[in-house]
């Protein structure tokens, strides 16, 4: 892959089967189940982004938010035939470019300590404690 052959889109029209397949790649599952990932994005997101490699949907984000100053970035996900190449801080730029303009003033992360380095170093986050809830 060469990375200028890489399209990062913004708020593209959404692919649910593409979407589930990646998050499945990226996080375990079963890449068949496909989940309704255009109807979460026009409900509840303010802004998604996606890295595409040949027509392909590689890296993907996405951003909730709270009607206010507050976006929460959520489900960040790089093919891991195509990890370490910069697609996930280039859809995480994008988004939060996106972010900004559309109002928010503060983008929060939670995340995995294994994932330290790339939020903070490659992404520019500031560590902060978060607190979890199990709810089911």
């Amino acid at each position: 892959m060469v990375m200028e052959l890489v399209e990062i889109r913004t708020n593209f029209p959404p692919d649910d089967g593409a979407i589930s397949r990646l998050h499945a790649l990226a996080f375990g599952g079963d890449p068949m189940q496909v989940s309704p990932w255009a109807e979460r994005l026009q409900s509840h997101s303010i802004a998604w982004a996606g890295a595409f490699f040949d027509g392909e949907l590689i890296a993907f984000v996405h951003v909730v938010w709270d009607g206010g100053a507050h976006g929460f970035l959520l489900d960040t996900a790089v093919h891991r035939d195509h990890q370490r190449h910069g697609l996930g801080k280039a859809v995480v730029g994008a988004v939060a470019e996106q972010a900004a303009a559309a109002g928010c003033q503060w983008l929060h992360v939670d995340y995995e300590p294994h994932l330290d380095r790339f939020y903070r170093d490659a992404c520019g986050f500031t560590a902060t404690a978060a607190g979890l809830l199990r709810l089911r």
